[in-house]
C-alpha cells in the first residue's frame, strides 16, 4: 500500500474527491473517527491542501452534525 493521496475539487454544481486505495481508507478513518461516541456535537476535522490533500486541493472539512 502506497502513501494516502488525496485530492478535492469542485465545480459549480458539485464536489469531486479523488484518491487512491491508501487514500480512501485515510478518508474513512476521518470518517469513523468523527462517529466515535463521546465527540460532542460540530466536533470538526480540517483537511488542506499541500498537507492533509494534494497540492491544488480546495480545502474539506468534516463536520459531526447530530442534529441532521
Amino acid at each position: 500500500m502506497g502513501e494516502p493521496k488525496i485530492k478535492v475539487h469542485d465545480s459549480a454544481t458539485e464536489v469531486t474527491i479523488t484518491a487512491n486505495a491508501a487514500g480512501l481508507r485515510d478518508l474513512a478513518e476521518h470518517l469513523v473517527s468523527l462517529a466515535a461516541p463521546g465527540l460532542p456535537d460540530g466536533y470538526h476535522q480540517h483537511l488542506d491542501g499541500g498537507i492533509n490533500l494534494e497540492d491544488g486541493s480546495i480545502s474539506l472539512i468534516l463536520e459531526r452534525d447530530d442534529e441532521l
